[in-house]
């Protein structure tokens, strides 16, 4: 049985890797924004035979993960899920930019990566793995417009834990950067290439075989390595 902390629990891929991780027998650490209002993680809290707990977190505030990072208790974690993401402002914004919306993303998917990392830290053993949710938008082949705010906070999530990872190759702690494929889900929408089963199966599966040669690697949900 491994112990896997995920943020942004409460839906989509957070939710069905919570859900997946919980079936294979798994201990669950749930951290969500809002967990009343996470009912769907709920009710597989409720019928998970004390499997899977709900932690409150706010990967944007730094008390706020702290001491949702210290509701879990101490154990070790093995797997370690950055999850939580937000999509932003969608239309190009060269007449002017929502700056409120800029700094929302910068500190939930480049800062609250980093936090929610530190806060866990001391509990990453050799061998444990902190995997985060990326984008295809964050590589540079990407050959659209748009989400400014998005693709620079995904770019530099990237670009960072590509840093962490050699930082902390010596602890033998194993970054992992993952593009979760077009995703049916609230950001992703109903006409999204793959179900959030389908990705969380495939991110579950890289995670297993992440090794500390391919620490700080950008990979699609199916394995295949993403350019960048």
């Amino acid at each position: 049985m491994a112990t896997i902390a995920i943020t942004g629990a409460g839906r989509g891929i957070g939710l069905e890797l919570a859900r997946q991780h919980v079936a294979a027998g798994d201990r669950v650490l749930a951290l969500v924004r809002d967990p009343q209002g996470a009912t769907a993680l709920a009710d597989l809290a409720a019928s998970s035979s004390g499997k899977l707990t709900v932690h409150q977190m706010d990967v944007s505030d730094d008390a706020s993960v702290k001491a949702g990072a210290a509701d879990t208790g101490s154990d070790a974690i093995d797997i370690l899920y950055n999850v939580a993401g937000v999509a932003g402002p969608v239309a190009p914004e060269l007449d002017g930019a929502d700056w409120a919306a800029w700094d929302d993303a910068m500190r939930i998917m480049v800062q609250g990566p980093l936090r929610v990392l530190q806060a866990f830290l001391p509990r990453l053993h050799a061998g444990a793995k902190v995997i985060n949710l990326s984008s295809q938008l964050a590589a540079s082949t990407w050959p659209y417009g748009g989400f400014y705010a998005y693709v620079a906070a995904k770019a530099g999530l990237n670009r960072m834990m590509r840093s962490v990872a050699i930082d902390l190759k010596d602890r033998g702690v194993i970054i992992g950067l993952v593009h979760p494929g077009w995703v049916q889900t609230d950001m992703g929408g109903e006409g999204a290439d793959i179900t959030p089963q389908e990705s969380a199966t495939g991110i579950r599966n890289i995670a297993a075989n992440w090794t500390l040669e391919t620490s700080g690697d950008f990979l699609k949900w199916n394995g295949e390595p993403h350019a960048w």
